[in-house]
């Protein structure tokens, strides 16, 4: 059997370029991985780095002609693109089975499967199920209801949809208890060479890694906790769980090893949605790192109660003299009980207001992002620039905020829905800097030029010497990256004919010039 795993061509972020954007697709390599030790042939297209648009994609397929092509997506805005990938696929080689996985698919069953050129759906943690999948689309009779953790149109198994089935739906696969288990992410099969290129954002050689997966969270407005939860069916109704599982902290330091040593990369960004929930595991991988002398720089996203009680310990300054330089912390309100509305009680603004201080006070050389969401139901003017001063208030280096984007699977997604708040259900538009939902005393518009006034008013001439400025390297250069970002988004707006100070310059994806080719 052949495999052949897609990242598909895409627009990218605004505030990025496309240097920036090159940054390993865990979910690919993780999936090859566990592919290739089952003795499939598996081959990984990541489009981006190679700049391959849509036709030298169907090219590609149509010449290897895989028996099977994957596509994850998480994020709704791309999901118009990983369809797009199947149907790329569909045409270059009609024969082709299709899967899709990941966070957004997995919670839009009904408008996914109604899709004629998807096949497959992968829900949660996707290695298990999919290896079995594989194993099942290569028997000679298969019955895909034998394996676990999946969905598919019920003519796979000569069955007709109907309003009480429009689709099938497998029991759950229990999650994956060690990690340690699972083979290395299949680095090699991509151009490791083409990631992490930029000189400034996450340098240098910056690339991608995971310890953990899941959250012992549940933020209403947050579908990743999701796609890593515990899953158990009682009374025919599926009950989720957060769970929080990590690796080793020798086998992560491993990987990092290797990442280093094999693709010379210095920089790591891992992408666990908590990474520091273990204050042991912190511990044990500063210590590993120290131990092998591996002079690396981490980001990490980090919870701010968790750096507070890692200070506490002790345990804090032995991850920044191991490595860790970036930390982003999601701040997101000015009150507390904003917070605990999103199930987000765990910790308050007095604690992410020490854990800052820490930061700012002891560790100058950790550079300090934070992000907040606008556009509550109940937000008005004030209420949002109460935000914008709790942002300054914490003096960070970089603020980000966010137009609140509810995304299918959360409590979030289905309440807007219920209600008629949504002001569009184009997934195009859900990209976290474009506002799709008014609140009940702002409009979409009056929000977007709430978050360029917060964003204005927090880069100041006196913010950016205070960067450009610093004795420390890595936060010099996020700066320097910032100002040649935002200034090439500037002339970009004067030659397009838009004006450089309005907020939708700074709002739109940009799609680039390879993209169909």
């Amino acid at each position: 059997m052949k495999l052949l795993l897609v990242h598909g061509p895409r627009p990218y972020w605004p505030f990025l370029h496309e240097q920036d954007n090159f940054l390993v697709p865990q979910s690919l390599v993780c999936l090859a991985a566990v592919a290739r030790a089952a003795g499939v042939e598996t081959r990984i297209l990541d489009c981006m780095p190679q700049k391959i648009g849509y036709r030298s994609l169907g090219k590609a397929i149509a010449e290897w002609r895989p028996d099977v092509v994957g596509v994850g997506e998480n994020h709704a805005l791309y999901a118009s693109e990983a369809l797009r990938v199947c149907a790329t696929a569909k045409a270059a080689c009609p024969t082709v089975t299709t899967v899709v996985g990941g966070a957004h698919f997995a919670n839009t069953l009904a408008v996914t499967l109604a899709d004629e050129n998807v096949d497959f759906v992968v829900l949660g943690e996707g290695e298990r199920s999919f290896v079995n999948l594989l194993r099942e689309i290569g028997d000679t009779v298969p019955d895909y209801r034998n394996v676990r953790g999946i969905a598919f149109h019920p003519r796979l198994v000569g069955g007709e949809p109907t309003p009480e089935l429009p689709y099938v739906v497998t029991e759950p696969e229990p999650l994956i208890e060690n990690l340690d288990l699972l083979p290395r992410p299949a680095y090699d099969l991509l151009p490791m060479k083409l990631y992490g290129t930029s000189r400034y954002l996450f340098s240098p050689g910056g690339t991608t890694i995971h310890h953990s997966r899941g959250c012992s969270g549940a933020c209403s407005f947050c579908a990743f906790w999701i796609q890593m939860a515990e899953r158990k069916i009682q009374d025919g109704k599926v009950l989720l769980r957060p769970r929080w599982r990590t690796k080793a902290p020798s086998v992560t330091a491993d990987e990092a090893a290797c990442l280093n040593r094999d693709f010379g990369k210095k920089s790591l960004v891992f992408v666990d949605d908590s990474f520091n929930l273990d204050p042991r595991w912190n511990d044990d991988f500063a210590g590993e790192m120290l131990r092998r002398r591996l002079r690396l720089n981490w980001f990490a996203f980090v919870r701010a109660d968790c750096i507070v009680r890692d200070e506490r310990l002790g345990i804090l300054e032995k991850m920044v003299r191991a490595g860790l330089r970036h930390v982003c912390v999601g701040a997101e309100r000015a009150r507390d009980e904003e917070l605990a509305s999103f199930n987000k009680g765990f910790y308050t603004n007095e604690t992410t207001r020490e854990c800052f201080s820490i930061l700012k006070n002891k560790y100058p050389q950790v550079f300090r992002q934070g992000t907040f969401i606008v556009g509550l139901r109940e937000d008005t003017r004030d209420t949002v620039l109460e935000v914008g001063r709790l942002a300054l208030e914490l003096g960070l280096d970089f603020p980000a905020f966010h137009p609140l984007t509810p995304v299918p699977g959360t409590p979030l997604w289905d309440e807007a829905r219920a209600n008629g708040w949504l002001a569009t259900e184009d997934f195009n538009n859900f990209d976290w800097s474009t506002p799709v939902m008014p609140t009940k005393y702002l409009s979409v518009d009056e929000i977007q030029d709430l978050v360029y006034e917060l964003s204005r008013r927090a880069v100041t001439p006196a913010w950016y010497l205070r960067g450009i400025l610093s004795r420390h390297e890595y936060s010099r250069r996020m700066y320097v990256w910032w100002t040649i970002v935002a200034l090439k988004l500037a002339a970009a707006g004067v030659l397009q004919r838009l004006d450089p100070f309005h907020p939708a310059t700074y709002h739109r994806l940009v799609t680039p010039a390879w993209y169909e080719r």
